[in-house]
């Protein structure tokens, strides 16, 4: 069990995923939350997004897997009495990247179950798409976070930035740039 009341991202992603799991819910971390996992705490999220990968009507299975370890629903959030600072939330399947549907999370072991949380490269990609679909700067800066302390395709990112938008050349620049500046 773990300390609800100050665990991190990590900590939470952990414990939610393996109940989903149990359930037989196939479920991706994806989101914020991946990027302070891979900042290693330089970058803290509210919230953590999950996409289900299971077939036909998972509502009942996420209820009951939620519950089980003492989260509610309240709107769209679930939340847990002993953890204020961090909730869960579900977004629609399927898991993607700005246009890129062909998405291959990493799979882990934990305690005894396989979780999914996207590779540093494919959050780099997901919060880079973030700033460009919603003009969001903290997300520009989050995927530079993940890549100064994560290994990156900068070739992988570099093609699919010119598939996802005009201004590919210039927001590659300036986020290398920005990588390999004194930190």
């Amino acid at each position: 069990m773990i300390d609800l009341s100050s665990c991190t991202e990590k900590e939470l992603w952990e414990y939610v995923a393996v109940e989903l799991s149990k359930q037989g819910l196939k479920n991706v971390l994806v989101g914020d939350a991946v990027a302070a996992i891979y900042s290693e705490g330089i970058y803290k999220s509210g919230d953590l997004d999950f996409v289900i990968e299971s077939y036909g009507n998972t509502k009942p299975k996420i209820e009951a897997a939620m519950k089980t370890i003492g989260f509610e629903k309240v709107t769209r959030h679930w939340i847990h009495p002993n953890c204020s600072h961090l909730y869960v939330e579900f977004c629609n399947p399927p898991v993607s990247v700005g246009e890129d549907y062909q998405i291959e999370p990493i799979k882990i072991q934990k305690n005894g179950v396989d979780i999914y949380i996207l590779s540093p490269t494919d959050c780099v990609k997901d919060r880079l798409a973030s700033y460009i679909h919603w003009n969001a700067r903290e997300c520009f800066d989050q995927a530079v976070y993940v890549a100064r302390s994560e290994v990156i395709d900068y070739d992988s990112v570099k093609s699919w930035l010119e598939n996802e938008t005009k201004d590919a050349s210039l927001i590659f620049s300036n986020f290398i740039k920005r990588v390999n500046a004194t930190r």
